[in-house]
């Protein structure tokens, strides 16, 4: 199948030259549109909108008919491998994500293995392959997957945690124990992948959100191992058109030089980062995906402006090799009102077309 019609997402992750900066935002649809909410108090419960193939096609397109975004990414929940594992995951009210059977024994963890993807998680393939026909080449779809370490964490403690104590004593303690989960999740991610892709998914993320907290001889041993060799293992083409990668390591600026030599096209930056920084250390090897902070999009519509403008212009002049895909930091806050996306939107779309060429940027 051909490119889409608005390919600015790919091109940019290929470091291709663009006419402008490419937006799409972490977590797009969410609880901050009221459509989205109105879908998912329909569905009944979040795994069921999940779930649903049909459901997760409205929602995911939801953003896209509200906003000129230029790419859309698949509705799913990073927990959907570790439930496809066995571990039982529901969603407790007030509390977020739990396993009913968390990750403790020896005998579990030695048991543990992946699911096929075509078979356990059926309904996110179904879900990819409905969307693409839905957007009718438009823009191009992203599919995603939590890191194998980051899944880990959940499946390990159970859910989310403040400290991941349970994770971090299995990793000094029994660090035998936490390879061996690391090993099943990472197969069990590079096939979820390459199952999305070949149903249709364009671009590849992976959510690498609690590495972040690790130390960095554990960061690059638990984390960023698993991450290489899932990339390694990832389909590179799919129906004859590249099919480029993200990494998105939260908290994870002081490794960029680590997480860029992975193979990976594209490095996502939260908002701690300079991007401008960033592209001076590995911006010539990779692209460069971020890196707004999410509570500015709480500012006036001149404030997020001005935040969105300090991003384009930290990144600077766009030539032939550079890309720059602009994204939040992290997800989207539920409490955002929707009219200050459309002012981020439009401030990019108008603003980053002065960096790309041989003129300088609009004062």
């Amino acid at each position: 199948m051909a490119r889409p019609e608005n390919d600015t997402f790919l091109r940019a992750l290929l470091r291709q030259p663009t006419d402008y900066t490419p937006t799409w935002l972490m977590r797009q649809a969410g609880r901050y549109l009221p459509e989205y909410c109105a879908t998912r108090k329909r569905a009944g419960s979040f795994l069921q909108l999940c779930k649903s193939p049909a459901l997760a096609c409205e929602v995911t397109l939801q953003p896209l008919a509200r906003y000129p975004l230029d790419a859309a990414i698949l509705f799913s929940d990073i927990l959907t491998v570790p439930d496809a594992m066995g571990l039982g995951l529901y969603f407790a009210e007030g509390e977020g994500p739990r396993f009913e059977r968390p990750l403790r024994e020896e005998w579990e963890i030695r048991n543990l293995a992946a699911p096929d993807p075509n078979a356990h998680l059926r309904y996110v393939m179904d879900a990819v392959a409905e969307i693409r026909r839905a957007l009718k080449n438009s823009v191009p779809l992203i599919g995603f997957s939590g890191s194998p370490f980051t899944l880990a964490c959940y499946m390990v403690e159970g859910g989310g945690s403040e400290d991941y104590r349970t994770i971090k004593t299995m990793l000094y303690s029994r660090p035998d124990l936490l390879h061996r989960i690391l090993d099943v999740t990472a197969t069990a991610v590079t096939d979820y992948l390459n199952a999305q892709i070949e149903s249709g998914a364009q671009a590849a993320m992976v959510f690498d959100t609690w590495g972040g907290m690790l130390p960095e001889w554990a960061y690059k041993e638990f984390s960023l191992a698993y991450m290489e060799r899932v990339i390694a293992n990832l389909k590179k083409t799919q129906d004859g058109e590249r099919v480029p990668s993200i990494v998105f390591t939260k908290g994870g600026g002081q490794w960029l030089e680590a997480i860029a030599a992975i193979g990976v096209d594209a490095v996502g930056l939260d908002w701690t980062t300079d991007i401008g920084a960033a592209r001076r250390r590995i911006g010539d090897r990779v692209a460069l995906q971020g890196n707004l902070d999410p509570v500015a999009l709480f500012a006036s519509p001149e404030g997020i402006a001005c935040e969105a403008k300090r991003v384009l212009d930290s990144f600077g002049q766009h030539s032939g090799n550079s890309g720059h895909v602009f994204n939040l930091g992290h997800g989207i806050s539920q409490h955002v009102h929707p009219d200050s996306v459309t002012v981020l939107i439009d401030t990019v779309r108008q603003y980053s077309r002065g960096f790309h060429g041989a003129f300088s940027p609009p004062g």
